[in-house]
C-alpha cells in the first residue's frame, strides 16, 4: 500500500442518510488522521448575480456545483498539501467570503448528492458507497431539515422537491448508484453496513501507520 490517502465516497439523494454515514464513520476516528469534505461546500459562487437570480438556482443540478474546484483541492490533499475549502452561505444563495483551511489526512470522506456523477471524481475515489432510502423517508427528512436548518416555509419545500428535487434525484442521482462498490440501505439505520465500513478504515489506518 502506498501512501497516498485513501478516498471514501458517500453518495445518496437528499434526505438519504449519507451525511449521517460520512459524519458516523468520521466520528469513529475523530482522533486519528481522517477528514471529511462535503460536496456542498463547492456550489458555485453565486456573488455576481441578483438575490433573485439566485433565488432560482437548482441546487440538485450538476452545474450547480464548482466539481473543478473541489478536483483540484482533492489531488492537493492527495499529495498531502494544505486547501483551503469554500464555506457556502445559504441565507444569502451563494458562497461565503471566509473558508476553511483544511490539513490533509490518511483518510479522506468525500460526502455529496452528486459526487459519483462526475467521472473525474470517481476516479479519485478508492472506495464509493451510495445511501439508498426510500423517497417518501427522504421527503420527510429534507423538510425537518430545510425548515428546522435553512429557514424554509413547508410549502416552498413541497413545491421545491416535487418541481425540482425529484426529477433531478431521477434524472442524476439515481443513475449514479450503478457505479457504487458498497450501497447501503436505510442510510444510517444500517448499523451492519456502518461497522463493516469502521472495520474496513480502521485496517487502512493501521496499514498507514506501519508504512
Amino acid at each position: 500500500m502506498t501512501k497516498k490517502p485513501v478516498v471514501i465516497g458517500v453518495a445518496g439523494g437528499t434526505g438519504s442518510g449519507k451525511t449521517t454515514v460520512a459524519r458516523e464513520l468520521y466520528q469513529q476516528f475523530i482522533e486519528k488522521s481522517i477528514l471529511m469534505i462535503e460536496q456542498d461546500a463547492y456550489y458555485k459562487d453565486q456573488s455576481h448575480k441578483t438575490m433573485d437570480e439566485r433565488i432560482k438556482t437548482n441546487y440538485d443540478h450538476p452545474l450547480a456545483f464548482d466539481n473543478d474546484l473541489l478536483i483540484e483541492h482533492l489531488e492537493q490533499l492527495l499529495i498531502y498539501q494544505t486547501i483551503e475549502k469554500p464555506i457556502y452561505d445559504y441565507s444569502n444563495h451563494t458562497r461565503a467570503k471566509e473558508s476553511v483551511y483544511v490539513k490533509p489526512k490518511d483518510v479522506i470522506i468525500l460526502e455529496g448528492i452528486l459526487i459519483l456523477e462526475d467521472k473525474r471524481l470517481r476516479d479519485l475515489m478508492d472506495i464509493k458507497l451510495f445511501v439508498d432510502t426510500d423517497a417518501d423517508i427522504r421527503i420527510i427528512r429534507r423538510l425537518v431539515r430545510d425548515i428546522e436548518e435553512r429557514g424554509r416555509t413547508l410549502e416552498s419545500v413541497i413545491e421545491q422537491y416535487t418541481s425540482i428535487v425529484r426529477p433531478m434525484h431521477l434524472q442524476f442521482i439515481e443513475p449514479t448508484k450503478r457505479y457504487a462498490d458498497i450501497i447501503i440501505p436505510e442510510g444510517g439505520q444500517n448499523r451492519v453496513a456502518i461497522d463493516l465500513m469502521v472495520t474496513k478504515i480502521r485496517t487502512i489506518l493501521e496499514e498507514k501507520e506501519i508504512l
